[in-house]
C-alpha cells in the first residue's frame, strides 16, 4: 500500500512539473543521410554518448540544435524512437539553404556562407524539438522566412556607408541562420504551453563589417520584438524562449545587449545566472545556451548539466516549472 501510494503521488508530481531543455548535440555530419546512418548503425561514439546525456535529463520538452534536417525528418524520427519521444518537430531551415548571391562578399558564389544560413548542404546542423506530450503542429508559428531587414532596428551591416556586401545581398537575407519558432505544447494538466526556438549564428568568421555579429545580435533581439507584438501572435502565459544564442552577456566578440535585454526583460525569468553551458578553446568557458521561462511560472529545480567531452562542447540544460 505504501509504495502504491509513492508511486502515485509520483505520477501526481510528474503530472504538475513541467521538465523544459535545450543541448547543442554537435551531432552534425559531412553530408546528408549520414545522421541517420549513424543512427541506425549506432556505433558512433560521440553519438552514444549524445543520446546518454539527453535520455539522463528526462525532459519532458527538448529544444535541441546541431541535428541534421531532412525532407522526411527520418533522421528525427529515428532520433525520438531511440530515445523515446512520441512526438518531434522540425521545419525546413535556412541552413545551407543556397541563394545566387554572394551573401558573405568574398567574391565567390556557391559557397556553405552564401546560403540563408551556413551550410555545406541543406539542413546540415538544424534544430529540432522532442516531447513527450502532443505538438499542436497546425499551430506552429515559423519566423524563419523573415528578411533581416524586416526586423525593426535591424543592424544591417555596412562598409562605407553603402550595404554589405550588396544592396541585392540585403534584399533577399533572411535574419535566421537556422529558424525561429513559437511552437506550442499540449500538456495534460497545464495545457497549452508555448516553446520558443532559436539557434543564432556564431558571432564570429567575418570582417570589420561584423556582418555574423551584428546577425548574431538581431537574432536574439528578434525575441524582444516578438515579446512586443511585432510579428504574430504572443502567448499570453505559460511559454519558454531557450535555444542556443552563441551569445554570451560578458565575454566574447558578439553583441551582448541583445542578450542583456532578454535577460533583464520582466516577462521572463533566468534560472541560471552567470553558469557557463560551454568551454571553447578559442575563449573559455561562456554562456550561451538558456531557458528562459515566463514569469508565470514557478521554477522549481534548474542545472547546467556538466558537459561531457566525448558527447557535445555545450552542457543539457534543464529546468523545472510548475504553476
Amino acid at each position: 500500500m505504501i509504495a502504491l501510494c509513492l508511486c502515485l503521488l509520483s505520477s501526481i508530481s510528474a503530472a504538475d512539473t513541467l521538465r523544459v531543455a535545450t543541448y547543442n548535440t554537435e551531432l552534425s555530419r559531412k553530408g546528408p543521410g549520414l545522421l541517420l546512418r549513424d543512427l541506425s548503425a549506432r556505433k558512433d561514439p560521440r553519438l552514444l554518448a549524445a543520446l546518454t546525456v539527453i535520455a539522463n535529463a528526462k525532459a519532458d520538452v527538448i529544444a535541441l540544435q546541431g541535428i541534421d534536417y531532412d525532407l522526411q525528418n527520418l533522421a528525427l524520427a529515428a532520433l525520438a524512437d531511440t530515445l523515446g519521444y512520441p512526438h518531434f518537430f522540425a521545419a525546413p531551415p535556412n541552413a545551407g539553404l543556397m541563394t545566387p548571391l554572394d551573401l558573405d562578399g568574398n567574391g565567390r558564389l556557391g559557397e556553405a556562407a552564401d546560403a540563408q544560413g551556413y551550410g555545406r548542404f541543406f539542413g546540415q546542423g538544424s534544430m529540432a524539438i522532442l516531447s513527450q506530450h502532443p505538438i499542436l503542429t497546425d499551430e506552429v508559428q515559423d519566423f524563419s522566412t523573415l528578411l533581416w531587414r524586416e526586423l525593426p532596428m535591424a543592424l544591417l551591416p555596412q562598409v562605407n556607408g553603402k550595404p554589405f556586401p550588396s544592396a541585392e545581398a540585403q534584399a533577399i537575407q533572411r535574419l535566421s541562420s537556422h529558424g525561429h519558432w513559437a511552437v506550442p505544447i499540449q500538456h495534460p494538466t497545464m495545457g497549452r504551453v508555448t516553446i520558443l526556438t532559436y539557434h543564432a549564428t556564431p558571432p564570429v568568421f567575418d570582417g570589420p563589417e561584423d556582418r555574423n555579429g551584428k546577425r548574431n545580435h538581431d537574432e536574439t533581439a528578434f525575441w524582444s520584438r516578438y515579446l512586443d507584438g511585432a510579428f504574430g501572435t504572443v502567448p499570453e502565459d505559460r511559454f519558454v524562449l531557450m535555444g542556443d544564442a552563441n551569445l554570451d552577456p560578458n565575454t566574447g566578440d558578439g553583441i551582448g545587449r541583445a542578450i542583456d535585454s532578454l535577460l533583464s526583460d520582466p516577462r521572463l525569468q533566468d534560472p541560471l545566472p552567470m553558469q557557463p553551458t560551454v568551454t571553447f578553446s578559442q575563449t573559455g568557458p561562456m554562456r550561451v545556451d538558456y531557458v528562459l521561462p515566463s514569469a508565470d511560472w514557478r521554477v522549481t529545480t534548474a542545472q547546467v548539466t556538466p558537459a561531457i567531452p566525448d558527447a557535445s562542447r555545450h552542457s543539457l540544460v534543464w529546468v523545472d516549472l510548475a504553476r
